[in-house]
């Protein structure tokens, strides 16, 4: 092999984020590489949540909606994300599930383009984008959806004077292929229609700058280590705050929620996005991870990735001939996840996790991995590629047990 095991150990004695590693709880024995599905535990979140529940809520109680800032959680939880993805204070709210976040921007943009009735979709979305993008268009409908990727055309193929929208992924989940963002969005804007990012594979491991995009949302349990059903977000372009409305249209977006006006007024800016009362013990373990956040220098971050999914992929090629990349060889193109297909990906995967190695499966055939700079060294990028080796070369996955499908792959 090109590299080392020991000549990796220098690179992580080098590595500027290397403290970083020691916020982060991971067990021993484990080579965490599924941080683009569920990140790692943050040493500090249970003590802010206990914090959170002993203190806030046992002590203050009903008081800490003033005194703890409960109230205004999605908006201070939103300025806390706009930095990591470009944009600025007061154009990011924080709430809901990415799902729910979808379906609110796609019917809040396509009034904007009252004259065009087709969404532009990407057949390689995750699917719950595909599936929001289906249900408004039946409640706001009747509009045409347009598929791109999979079996579907180009984009430039899709685009014409019909399309109202495009909905597509910044970092596809499955292959880790990464879009040109601000280079997309002008094609798009030129054909008159909106762009909407879905930024879930990207925001907390590529630099991400939302410029002249028109809508965007995205998760904060995967890289950004806000835990099991932290709460996403959305945001939405200055320019559109003001013309756009909710359809969600919940009491936490009211103008005046303490009025209790029977009649719906919405609050200004991106606060109309807000619909209920905010989670706040998911708040609670997302700021933990906001804290490390704000200390960190995303170039140092790009650069760490871009190594360790190069040096991933040179040590697959050397060590796995049985599998087969679908993520992009130059690094401009994938995010910080490398997939590769087998034919029997999915208790090969299973194998890997029994030997410590923590990848996923994804249908059809692709098995993932996710590579968070924060925490993952050279060192476990070597030792991850040499067990799979040993998994694939000494066929260790044909044990039957790997073969049973669990509920969540």
């Amino acid at each position: 092999m090109a590299i080392t095991r020991a000549e990796c150990q220098a690179l992580d004695a080098e590595d500027p984020l290397k403290d970083f590693r020691e916020e982060f709880s991971l067990p021993p024995g484990v080579i965490y590489l599924l941080g683009n599905s569920l990140g790692a535990l943050p040493r500090r979140t249970p003590e802010r949540v206990a914090h959170t529940v002993e203190t806030e809520w046992g002590v203050h109680l009903g008081a800490s909606w003033n005194t703890a800032g409960w109230w205004d959680l999605p908006q201070t939880t939103g300025d806390r994300i706009a930095p990591l993805i470009g944009a600025r204070p007061g154009d990011v709210l924080a709430g809901d599930s990415t799902s729910v976040n979808i379906f609110k921007a796609v019917t809040a943009a396509l009034p904007l383009r009252p004259d065009r009735r087709v969404i532009v979709s990407d057949l390689d979305n995750f699917p719950t984008d595909r599936y929001v993008v289906e249900g408004a268009a039946r409640v706001l409908g009747p509009y045409e959806i347009r598929d791109i990727g999979g079996n579907g055309g180009s984009l430039d193929e899709a685009l014409d004077d019909d399309v109202a929208l495009v909905l597509l992924s910044h970092v596809d989940y499955r292959t880790g292929a990464m879009r040109d963002m601000a280079e997309v969005t002008a094609r798009v804007h030129s054909a008159g229609a909106l762009m909407i990012w879905d930024l879930c594979h990207s925001a907390g491991v590529v630099p991400v700058e939302v410029g002249e995009i028109d809508l965007a949302v995205g998760c904060t349990y995967k890289y950004l280590n806000g835990g099991p059903g932290a709460p996403a977000y959305i945001y939405v372009a200055p320019r559109h705050q003001e013309a756009v409305h909710n359809v969600v249209s919940g009491w936490h977006g009211h103008a005046a929620p303490f009025d209790f006006d029977p009649n719906y007024r919405p609050a200004p800016g991106v606060r109309r996005f807000a619909v209920g009362s905010p989670p706040v013990l998911s708040y609670a373990a997302l700021g933990a991870s906001l804290d490390i956040w704000e200390r960190v220098d995303m170039a140092a971050v790009r650069a760490k990735s871009v190594a360790l999914t190069s040096l991933f992929i040179e040590l697959t090629d050397a060590l796995c001939p049985e599998v087969a990349l679908v993520t992009p060889r130059d690094p401009a193109g994938r995010g910080s996840q490398v997939s590769y297909r087998h034919a029997d990906g999915y208790p090969v995967i299973r194998a890997l996790a029994d030997r410590g190695v923590v990848g996923d499966y994804r249908e059809p055939e692709i098995i993932r991995f996710g590579f968070a700079p924060l925490y993952v060294r050279h060192v476990d990028v070597y030792d991850a590629a040499t067990t799979m080796a040993e998994v694939l070369g000494g066929e260790l996955w044909r044990d039957e047990r790997y073969g049973r499908r669990l509920a969540v792959t």
